[in-house]
């Protein structure tokens, strides 16, 4: 596209999209380009902001007519940078930010600019929640494509074992709706595989009974992380769906903790407990039993108290470089790699495991995308500082960790906590259901138009 060209084109554009269109030269472009992880510095051609479905069906018609590479940015903790793109163009869907909760069928109908805690809020005045993941700052779109998991996967599955249906914009500028009565392949292929297929504007979910939980931290001292993940690894499988806890190595951080245990490295568990108030103690006893607590603090407490718990120790603009994994056991070599690595280089590097059976596995591993259905945890190293001259530090300390730990787990991961790792990787990720996906999308995106994402690249 010429200059020329461009600027007639943009003419075009600007009398048929409601929304903002941002160009390099306009005041507001940087903090428009800017995305959650400061690592990313990428700067698009074009970024159309989205007011509704109508701006979605042109940007796309747009990019596809001018040969740009498009991303489709939602939420916009992508840690890869995959919802921007360098001199192209990227549509921004943030300001989509419509909910409507249907209480009585205990449904959500979810706009792609919402944050999981735009939902949390929505629906919790009903009393309801559905499976997202642990930090409400996250865009509802990204999770949700990946797979999606969380405080309440042990009970209710995954993100994508809830969703019921979706409005997608196709590559070739349809608007067509997903679900098990309607493209029954292309809702097969939304539910883990990414954004490969289209540009969902709008999702639905099943609600379930969820109000109060019992949550909160408890940690050991980091020299107790042998004793207590050998423990973890055989109790948590056991333990009932009511029960969730996810294992971490961390550094405390400041308030609101007591200040005795600021800066103490420390591995532990976050709890988030579903059963009767008065049967908690019972679920968390063994944990003390193990190893005595450095510090525990699991009251109950709002759903969506818990979810936010850790937004304002990851604010956007810090410095991020993490990688996955699905890990079917802890064996002991595995655990004395954790031991190796565990002591987090800064304050906000960390591990997790979180769990995904219960739920999970009650879901055949071909009926969705979502591959490793028969994994015990997805595993998150993230390291994680807002200097940016700790850059090196964090990524060396996320990729030695790793690879430390990789030979022994399942091989493949959750795509969301993927940096770009190749097509190895991503084949690996889907294992089984990869060429089903190849060919779902030959029908639906042959082009690979959508290819800024974990990327599967259509069947030939």
């Amino acid at each position: 596209m010429t200059t020329t060209d461009g600027d007639v084109a943009l003419e075009q554009l600007e009398g048929t999209h409601r929304g903002e269109l941002i160009r390099p030269d306009d005041p507001e472009f940087d903090d428009a380009r800017t995305i959650y992880n400061a690592m990313i510095d990428k700067h698009p051609r074009l970024i159309a902001r989205c007011a509704d479905v109508a701006d979605v069906l042109t940007a796309v018609t747009f990019g596809r007519e001018h040969d740009l590479e498009t991303a489709i940015r939602s939420g916009g903790h992508n840690g890869a940078g995959l919802s921007s793109v360098d001199d192209g163009l990227v549509i921004d869907l943030s300001n989509m930010t419509g909910i409507r909760v249907e209480p009585e069928a205990e449904t959500v109908r979810v706009e792609p600019g919402c944050t999981w805690g735009d939902v949390d809020h929505a629906t919790h005045a009903f009393g309801l929640a559905t499976v997202s993941g642990v930090v409400s700052t996250t865009g509802v779109g990204g999770l949700t494509l990946g797979g999606g998991h969380g405080y309440l996967t042990r009970k209710y599955g995954l993100t994508i074992d809830n969703l019921v249906s979706a409005d997608v914009v196709l590559a070739d500028g349809r608007l067509v709706s997903a679900s098990e009565d309607e493209n029954e392949d292309l809702f097969w292929a939304l539910r883990g595989g990414g954004g490969n297929f289209g540009v969902v504007t709008s999702f639905e979910f099943q609600l379930h009974p969820v109000e109060t939980v019992v949550a909160g931290p408890l940690f050991w001292p980091i020299d107790e992380l042998e004793e207590t993940m050998r423990w973890y690894r055989e109790w948590l499988p056991d333990a009932p769906d009511d029960v969730y806890a996810f294992y971490l190595v961390a550094e405390v951080p400041g308030d609101p903790f007591p200040e005795e245990i600021h800066g103490k490295k420390v591995c532990g568990l976050l709890w988030c407990y579903l059963g009767p108030e008065d049967q908690a103690a019972d679920a968390i006893q063994p944990a003390r039993d193990v190893a005595e607590p450095l510090f525990e603090h699991i009251d109950p407490i709002p759903y969506p108290a818990l979810q936010s718990m850790f937004d304002d120790l990851y604010p956007s603009g810090d410095q991020w470089h993490w990688k996955g994994d699905f890990v079917h056991e802890l064996t002991d070599d595995t655990i004395a790699e954790h031991l190796r690595f565990g002591e987090v280089p800064t304050p906000k590097s960390t591990m997790h495991l979180y769990p995904i059976d219960g739920a999970v596995h009650r879901v055949d591993e071909h009926d969705t995308a979502w591959g490793h259905r028969d994994a015990t945890w997805s595993m998150v190293i993230a390291g994680v500082d807002s200097d940016p001259a700790t850059r090196d530090l964090i990524t060396d300390w996320a990729r030695d960790y790793w690879e430390a730990v990789h030979p022994h787990t399942a091989g493949g991961s959750y795509v969301n906590f993927m940096m770009d790792e190749g097509q190895d990787r991503i084949q690996a990720t889907y294992a089984d259901n990869y060429e089903r996906l190849q060919e779902i999308k030959a029908t639906y995106d042959p082009d690979n138009f959508f290819n800024v994402n974990q990327n599967i690249k259509p069947a030939q």
